[in-house]
């Protein structure tokens, strides 16, 4: 394959030719982290085998999109071909353009000592031709994860500190920067410790689109802001696969139950994860909604459920239409939806993005901005 044609066109879609970033995009071979993935085809996933089809293995490996290499516990290394399987993504390479954006946040520089989450090991690929690998160190729960990253890193002349850890649990180090492509609720205190006076660290927040830059303050905490940049990653986990859903037995309980409390919206019908700005502002206040939808013809349906036995579901047809929902449980879920949409309509806008970020040295997160204000704990 002649990867580094792909890696330079890569590199110049990414990011500006003077960009310290350009080198190490356009002389890494991704494609030597990702010789197995798993495509999405109508909800199920399909692994692909890069030698089997070259050609789509450099078009896949060398453009910016996230590779899903891990589905439930099952790696891509190690199926069978032709496996199909179910469930959700539990390991990927990011899309490097925004591997490099969250980077970019952390502001490295050649003395930096970084800690970075491993993955494929692209990304510790990326930070390590940019300021050396004896000053990046990366780390995953995963110890296979951790052992292939380390083999393909190896292969291309990268020595970077490895590690099998936790990262929301005592981390092997002091750094200057924590760069973390997974995402936490709350901030791990840990970091707060491995973190060196006046360091920085670049996360996002679970069930959100936000990302958090801070800087670590002389009480043991850090102050920063949310970005105007958005970003999704899987959220952290310990075991082999994440926990079964929690709302599944409810799921299967309300679908398409009467409400005890019967609307008609006023807004027309919004699935929130399509929009990261409600979705994000939401989860803040009421975190860990389950949201699924479904379409037949121009009939929509969206369902909101939560652990707590709360649901909502909102059916309309077509796509100006207000939709009926029906809600019940403890509290109303799409009522809650709406508060944030009254605040979007009314002000143009949701103060979440540009917020300012306080980190108490406990790792619980305060955001504020224009009088708003939410604690993440």
């Amino acid at each position: 394959m002649d990867w580094e044609t792909h890696a330079r066109r890569l590199a110049a879609d990414t990011v500006r030719p003077e960009s310290r970033w350009y080198e190490p995009l356009a002389t890494t071979p991704r494609h030597v982290f990702v010789p197995r993935w798993w495509e999405n085809v109508g909800g199920r996933w399909r692994l692909r085998i890069g030698e089997d089809d070259p050609q789509a293995w450099a078009d896949t490996a060398y453009t910016n999109d996230t590779l899903v290499t891990r589905v439930g516990p099952l790696h891509a290394d190690h199926a069978e071909p032709g496996t199909v399987a179910e469930g959700l993504p539990t390991s990927s390479s990011t899309l490097p353009v925004l591997v490099v954006d969250m980077y970019r946040h952390a502001v490295l520089t050649a003395n930096s000592r970084v800690l970075v989450t491993t993955g494929t090991g692209y990304g510790t690929a990326l930070a390590s031709r940019r300021i050396g690998a004896d000053n990046v160190t990366s780390v995953d729960v995963d110890a296979h994860l951790v052992g292939m990253a380390g083999a393909r890193l190896e292969s291309i002349g990268l020595r970077p500190h490895l590690a099998v850890c936790d990262i929301t649990g005592p981390l092997p180090g002091e750094y200057d920067r924590i760069v973390s492509t997974v995402s936490v609720r709350p901030i791990p205190p840990s970091w707060l410790t491995a973190l060196k006076p006046g360091g920085r660290l670049v996360t996002t927040i679970a069930g959100t689109g936000l990302i958090v830059v801070a800087d670590k303050a002389e009480d043991g905490g850090a102050i920063g802001q949310i970005s105007q940049y958005r970003a999704g990653f899987m959220r952290t986990r310990r075991g082999e696969d994440y926990a079964p859903r929690p709302t599944d037995d409810l799921w299967e309980k309300v679908k398409q139950a009467d409400g005890e409390d019967v609307t008609t919206s006023r807004y027309p019908l919004l699935y929130p994860p399509d929009a990261w700005d409600v979705s994000s502002m939401l989860a803040l206040s009421a975190p860990e909604i389950d949201y699924r939808k479904e379409e037949a013809g121009e009939r929509r349906t969206v369902w909101m459920l939560h652990a707590d036995g709360s649901w909502a579901r909102a059916t309309a047809t077509g796509y100006l239409d207000s939709p009926t929902v029906h809600q019940g449980g403890p509290r109303r879920l799409w009522r809650e939806l709406e508060r944030v949409q009254n605040r979007l309509n009314r002000e143009g806008g949701l103060p979440v993005y540009g917020a300012r970020a306080r980190i108490d040295p406990d790792g619980t997160l305060t955001l504020s901005r224009r009088g708003w204000s939410v604690t993440v704990e």
